[in-house]
């Protein structure tokens, strides 16, 4: 009698609405199982569609495509002898359901839809979807009739139900389900289902993977069982990038781990696991047994088919690991880059066109395609056919290869140093060194002539001329100044991103890169439409203090030895006259705070979700050995000031890779006004009057004390 069990979990890279892609790489990832000698394929959350269709959910012709790509697995040969369960939304009775549709040669067992729908940060799942509500109960789905034909089935059960096959049982959860309060795992654990499946469409966000590898493990240490996560990795059309980090635990332990991020389009993790470890580790916990007798039943789907073989004594078993996780710095050199190649090659353009300061933001951004082109060789080398077959086509050439990093980056990225008369010697020498080390086509230019023309328009209508403060100009004067450089650097970045390679003779277009980091975005410290916009930014979801931790990581990883000359030097940047030559202008002294206050201003008003009173309040004690009340309510008030006068800026903000949980991001993540009462006159004249209490309160008790 069989007692082991292969199964087969997966990480797709699938793209919103290619159904014919999405198609393929689900069928390859079943294909990949079987030889691997799973009986049981599980795939990402609505990965027929691609998770991030958005509003498309709404079209019918979404859910069409859907079915054809349905009916095409079924009949497929590919999919005969393995269940397979995949992911795409159904309409039932008039209602959208995010649905799992689980099929076995050629007949569908049951359609399972998602009762809880991610609804926070960037998820707006009920905005398209329904969430089933009725907790162990089904009913029969009317198949549409291309399904009726092909299956011979007029009707399958849909509902909140579970698979019994001859040698065990197997539950679903789909995504947020696991990080509820009261997760189905638990009731279906104990209800005798002994394989739990979790099929996700979960971002990156910094930090996050041990919360999930938690969360599962955790899941079947308690309840026992066996537990596979899939999950979405790439790119697939927005800001986000799903990490992978497919999964199979048990019993409270891994037996296997995906990647999370990579240039494999289909990753397939299988393991062999013995069903009666999981009956032994279940029988002497008592206290889950005692639950268990009173638990109420699942609704059972049975079927004729068992995941194991009937000799299978010599079949050897999988055994438990521990989970390698990636630094922090390692996150930001991989997740990046491995959306920037999704970016790339999606969008069919020639390279990344990339402004380089010499500062430590736009380093970061080179820093990133450079980790970008190391991943294309290295999965060239390792014999990735379709990694080669993209780079081929980006390049135009069909014969080639890419021989190292720098090479290949001297083909991808064109970075250029658009100097002006308030340049220095020392950012000019940076950029040009970390372009020689990288390999980058450099173009070094000044704007001096078209910044002098613009101003020189304005002085033919006006008769005025504006000048800097250095010079005797107003605060107003010296700002228009600055912004007319900066903007200048726009229209001369997307000029030579369109016509760079043409004027090479070569053929395409450049994507322009953004460098704004997370901080300056939060706190509005960038000129609207200048070198901020861009096509995407790598860096716009990641702190400073991160940014300049993993330049730090780069350059001993990379070998980049420019990259110390500008991590020691101040940033800056660059738009008002030089004193002596040297740089009169600091990122910090423009923005009236550090960038570490600004890291914790962004998670304590987005994670936190503290307004001007309450971050006073978490500050005063936070803070309490470095600032006096007082301060701590002059800095709370700047950041508010500042914040609110310029979050009109986020509302054009370059879409950029989400990585971190306070992004200001105004598209989805981060929605607020952008036109506010930038005084604040009620909030802040509550944190003043709690000062004075506070300084009150000091007072007496140093007399008292006298």
């Amino acid at each position: 009698m069989g007692r082991k069990v292969t199964v087969a979990t997966c990480a797709l890279n699938q793209w919103a609405l290619d159904f014919e892609g999405n198609f393929q790489r689900i069928l390859k990832s079943i294909q990949i199982a079987k030889a691997k000698g799973a009986r049981y394929r599980l795939g990402p959350e609505l990965e027929i569609c691609g998770y991030g269709c958005w509003d498309h959910y709404h079209e019918s012709d979404t859910l069409l495509h859907s079915l054809q790509v349905l009916a095409a697995l079924l009949e497929s040969s590919i999919t005969q002898d393995i269940i397979c369960d995949v992911g795409m939304p159904v309409m039932h009775r008039n209602v959208r359901y995010n649905c799992r549709v689980i099929f076995l040669n050629r007949k569908i067992l049951l359609i399972r839809p998602k009762m809880a729908l991610a609804n926070e940060g960037n998820y707006r799942e009920l905005r398209w979807f329904t969430p089933w509500s009725r907790s162990r109960q089904a009913e029969e789905y009317v198949l549409p009739r291309m399904l009726q034909d092909l299956t011979k089935q007029k009707t399958v059960p849909f509902g909140d139900v579970v698979l019994a096959t001859q040698d065990t049982c197997i539950g679903s959860e789909v995504c947020e389900e696991l990080w509820t309060p009261r997760s189905p795992h638990i009731d279906m654990g104990l209800d005798g289902v002994e394989i739990i499946t979790n099929a996700s469409g979960s971002h990156h966000v910094l930090r996050k993977a041990h919360t999930r590898v938690d969360l599962v493990t955790m899941a079947t240490s308690k309840n026992g069982g066996i537990y596979l996560l899939a999950n979405q990795k790439g790119c697939d059309g927005d800001r986000l990038y799903y990490d992978g980090c497919a999964m199979i635990a048990m019993n409270g332990s891994i037996f296997a781990q995906g990647t999370q991020f990579s240039l494999d389009d289909v990753e397939v993790l299988t393991a062999t696991l013995d069903l009666e470890d999981v009956r032994s580790y279940r029988a002497e916990i008592s206290s889950r047994n005692l639950e268990a007798s009173r638990v109420s039943p699942y609704p059972r789907v049975n079927v004729d088919f068992a995941l194991s073989v009937s000799e299978d004594l010599l079949e050897v078993v999988s055994e438990p690991m521990e989970w390698t996780y990636h630094s922090p710095e390692e996150e930001i050199s991989l997740g990046p880059a491995c959306w920037l190649w999704d970016f790339l090659r999606r969008s069919k353009q020639a390279g990344f066109f990339l402004p380089l300061s010499g500062g430590v933001d736009s380093a970061a951004s080179a820093c990133i395609v450079y980790s970008m082109c190391c991943l294309v060789c290295k999965a060239v080398k390792s014999g990735n056919q379709q990694v080669l077959a993209d780079i081929q086509s980006l390049v135009d050439e069909k014969s080639y290869t890419p021989q190292d990093p720098q090479e290949l980056c001297g083909r991808l990225l064109t970075t250029c140093y658009m100097a002006s008369e308030n340049s220095s010697q020392e950012t000019h020498s940076r950029a040009t060194e970390l372009a020689q080390q990288i390999g980058s086509y450099h173009i070094h230019l000044s704007i001096d002539l078209a910044v002098k023309a613009v101003l020189g328009i304005f002085n033919l209508v006006t008769g005025k001329f504006p000048r800097f403060s250095a010079h005797g100009g107003s605060s107003r004067e010296n700002l228009a100044l600055q912004n007319v450089q900066a903007r200048i650097r726009m229209v001369l970045a997307y000029l030579f991103a369109q016509l760079s390679l043409w004027s090479r003779g070569v053929q395409g277009g450049l994507l322009v890169l953004g460098s704004a980091n997370v901080d300056e975005s939060l706190l509005g410290y960038l000129t609207k439409y200048d070198c901020s916009s861009a096509d995407i930014n790598p860096i716009g979801g990641i702190s400073k203090t991160d940014l300049r931790t993993f330049v730090q990581f780069c350059a001993e990883r990379f070998q980049l030895p420019a990259l110390q000359t500008i991590l020691s030097a101040p940033a800056t940047a660059e738009l008002e006259p030089l004193a002596n030559g040297q740089v009169s202008q600091t990122d910090e002294e423009d923005m009236g705070m550090t960038y570490s206050e600004l890291s914790v201003f962004g998670r304590l008003r987005k994670v936190a979700k503290a307004g001007p009173y309450s971050m006073f309040c978490k500050l005063l004690n936070m803070w309490k050995d470095s600032c006096t009340p007082r301060q701590v309510a002059e800095k709370v008030k700047q950041f508010f000031s500042k914040y609110s006068m310029n979050r009109h800026k986020m509302t054009t903000l370059t879409p950029a890779y989400h990585a971190e949980s306070y992004s200001p991001d105004d598209n989805r993540f981060d929605l607020r006004p952008f036109l506010y009462n930038t005084t604040w006159p009620w909030q802040f004249h509550y944190i003043d009057s709690q000062v004075l209490e506070l300084e009150q309160k000091e007072q007496q008790g140093l007399e008292g004390g006298v």
